[in-house]
Order: C-alpha cells, then structure tokens, then sequence
C-alpha cells in the first residue's frame, strides 16, 4: 500500500505553505474523506440533483439508479445476499433505535449488552426499561480482551429476547467473536445485534455466513460522508419490525382512513433520502475495495506496535484494553498519571499537530463504574503514516517530561506549569511549551453545545 499515495488524496490532510499536515488520529470517531468520495457527492447535485422514486425525468431515474447502486454495493461489503434487507438510516444510532422501537416488546422481555457499550447501544434499552418493562442484562467483559463464552451462556439461560452488542469497541479496540456469539445467541432463542461501527471499516465482514440478525453501521467511521448509515438486517428478522417513522414513499396507497405499507426496504426509509450521502458512501466502498482490508490492517498493526513499543516501559501511561496491539489494531486508548485526558489532548493539538480524542468516548457507564474522569484514544487508519506515529509518541514523551508524576490528577496537576500560562495569557502561544501552558487552564465555560462537554458525550 503506497501511503503517499492514499494521503495525497485526503484534502484534509494538504499542509498549507509552511505548516506541518497534521497528524489526524481520530478516526475512530470520524473519519477523513477522500476526493472521490467528495466527486460523487458534488456530482449529484451538479448533474442529476433530483428526487428518486418520484418523478419520470432522467434526473430522478438516474439517482435512483444510484441510489439503488449503493444499497446493493452495502449488501455486498457486509456480506448480505439480498440488498432488499439494507435499509438507509442516518447513523449507526438511528439503526439500533430502529430495532429497539420497532420490536414488539413484552413486559419482562430481555435484552443483553455488555458493560462498555456506546450510548448509543445503552440508552434506548434503558428507556425500554423505563416504559416497556423490558429487563437490562450487563454481561462482564474481562480488562485483557479475553472473551467467555460460558458467561454469555449462563445470562441466555435466563431468556433473553435479544442480544445486542459492539463488534469492535470504540473505547479500546477489541473485537468480539461475531460468529460465537450469534451462534449461542440462537440457540437460546434469542436476535442477535451488533454495533459494527469500529469493525466494518477495517475488517471484511460477512454477516450472511456470521448469521448475524442486524448489523448497524456508520458511513461517517469509513471514509464517508456523515448523516448516512445503514441497518443490515437478515430479511425474517427485518420483518419483525415496525417502522420507526411512516409518510412520504413508505406506502403502496392511502386514504383518508388507511393505508398499505410498501415491501422492505421502503417502508423503514420515510421522506426524501439522503442521496448525496448514500451516493457517496458507495464510493467511499470502492475505495476501501481497491485499497484491501489486508493492506489496511497491516498498516495499523504496524503503527500501533510502533507506539506501543515506545511506551511498554512507562508506568504513567496505562493502556485501556488487551496488550498485543493485535488485538486491537485501530485503537491505543490510555491514560496519564497525574494529567487530565483533555489537557494532555490540547497539549498534543497545539503543540505537535496531533489530533486526538479526549473525554469518555460515548461510553459514560464504563468511567462512572470505575471513578474515572476519561482516557484519550489514538485511532489509526489507512492514511496514517510513521510519522504520524512518531509525532504521537514525541508529543506524549514531552508532555510526561514537563508534569511531573505527582499523586494528584485532574487539571489541578498540570498547574506545575502555570508559570508558563502567565506569560502567554495575552497571545496564542506556538509549540508544545505554549500549549503545555494552556493545558493548565481550568474547563471551558463554554454554552449548553457539545463544545461545552470535555467528557465526550457525543
């Protein structure tokens, strides 16, 4: 794989005259889209902006010619057979909502996750809890990645109606065993779902062969546009839906008293869709296609052993997840003795160009168990490169070097520098030493948006 090459084609990634490109390692919560992506999507509404499905002119035959182009081109990247069950949705969260709405739930019903899902996988079965009587089973996953069946078997004993799990966890890079799982799922008699947010761009996935029952993903983590998804669901389980929404291109017929919902997909994507997403996502497939899934792990696995190594010895950083970067390519999750994870984040922004993630990464239950204020989390991709690596390392090692190891944590231990802040408080300071400096800021106070929250709560 010619990573120059692959860079030269991320926008995001072109320097301007006199700066470094920056190191972009967060992937894991969106990722770069690449030109031919950005070309498809410009080309839908340049050339053939219409409505697909409603009209007769060229231009809505021709996007939904398309538009029906992606679905199948999904249905084949995941592994499905048959595109009629791929239906559109804006998200991953969308997809799961769209299972847990769209169930009929009885009272005492059963749902089993794991005890470090995205919220996105947590807060709809807590509110189906709340109004539907549903019951919530945690089942444990291990700190090293180790995975146990028998656990899971003996809370599908207790007869859960549904299953539903990360494939690959965005908090630390492990995978679970899809197949194992769906397998002992079934023979209890329960639907198996899986958030394969973090798995599907990365990985080759075959969910006909897995059994999987739904499959939700994200187009925004695999070089696509953002507000388009997908729920890949196997066509028996999909029939057992409900629609999350109805209207416009979801029925045959209506009148003034009934209705007659269309066939799936159709009656689960109510409205105009999201064409230039969908369109878009579709050559952000191509482009994984002709790049290589195996091309695309070798590179990850060979950066994060390359960070890995450069810290197997420092007590102050503790690694989230297993140890073998193996068994988690994409991901290196830590945290810092005696250093906030947001301060440690600006200092690697500001200072060496390095953009990371900070806070709880969506996973909120996993830090309130255990007492933690958050972690931060270097995603690795395809057009990162050993550069890359090396300035995340440099950066760390610099910022471990100017806060000492103390017992405190918090912003309050990377106040050692405030000296510095004082001096700078008037300018944008440059390099790590002014960015170390304003790492001893206190939190933001900035209004009720998401730029407010350093917990990472989107």
């Amino acid at each position: 794989m010619n990573v120059g090459r692959i860079r030269s084609e991320f926008p995001a990634l072109s320097k301007a005259t006199g700066e470094r490109p920056p190191a972009y390692l967060d992937s894991a919560c969106m990722s770069l889209v690449p030109r031919p992506v950005l070309d498809a999507m410009t080309e839908y509404y340049r050339d053939y902006p219409g409505c697909a499905g409603r009209s007769l002119h060229r231009f809505a035959v021709e996007v939904g010619r398309r538009f029906e182009e992606s679905r199948e081109a999904f249905a084949r990247f995941l592994g499905r057979s048959d595109p009629r069950a791929t239906v559109f949705v804006r998200n991953a969260t969308e997809a799961i909502n769209l299972v847990g709405e769209g169930l009929s739930w009885r009272r005492g019903d059963r749902v089993l996750i794991s005890d470090r899902e995205h919220n996105s996988n947590l807060i709809v079965w807590q509110r189906l809890v709340r109004e539907r009587g549903v019951r919530l089973e945690i089942l444990r996953l291990s700190d090293d990645g180790s995975f146990d069946g028998e656990e899971l078997d003996r809370h599908l004993a207790r007869g859960v109606r549904l299953v539903s799990l990360f494939h690959t966890s965005n908090l630390d890079g492990r995978s679970l065993p899809v197949r194992e799982i769906t397998e002992r799922g079934h023979d209890a008699g329960a639907l198996v779902l899986f958030d394969g947010c973090q798995a599907a761009p990365h990985a080759k996935v075959d969910l006909d062969r897995a059994g999987v029952d739904f499959y939700a993903v994200s187009a925004h983590k695999m070089l696509g546009p953002t507000g388009t998804g997908v729920l890949s669901a196997a066509p028996h389980a999909l029939d057992t839906l409900r629609p999350l929404l109805v209207g416009g291109e979801t029925v045959v017929r209506s009148d003034l008293s009934s209705h007659e919902l269309r066939e799936a997909p159709y009656r689960f994507e109510a409205g105009l869709q999201n064409y230039a997403g969908a369109i878009g996502a579709k050559a952000a497939l191509d482009y994984l296609g002709r790049v290589g899934f195996d091309a695309v792990l070798a590179q990850e696995l060979r950066l994060n052993r390359r960070v890995t190594a450069a810290f197997e010895d420092e007590r102050r950083l503790e690694l989230l997840g297993p140890r073998d970067p193996a068994a988690r390519p994409s991901i290196f999750a830590f945290t810092l003795e005696g250093i906030d994870p947001a301060d440690a984040a600006l200092f690697l922004d500001e200072g060496h160009g390095v953009m990371v993630r900070s806070g709880m990464h969506c996973v909120h239950s996993f830090y309130a168990e255990r007492g933690l204020s958050g972690s931060v989390r270097a995603s690795l991709y395809l057009y990162n490169d050993t550069a890359d690596a090396d300035r995340l390392v440099a950066g760390l090692v610099e910022l471990l070097e100017r806060v000492p190891a103390r017992s405190v944590s918090g912003t309050s231990a990377a106040r050692t520098v405030s000296s510095a802040r004082r001096a700078t408080v008037r300018s944008r300071a440059a390099g790590s030493k002014g960015a170390a400096a304003r790492s001893a800021r206190p939190p933001r106070t900035a209004g009720p948006g998401r730029a407010a929250s350093a917990t990472g709560s989107g």
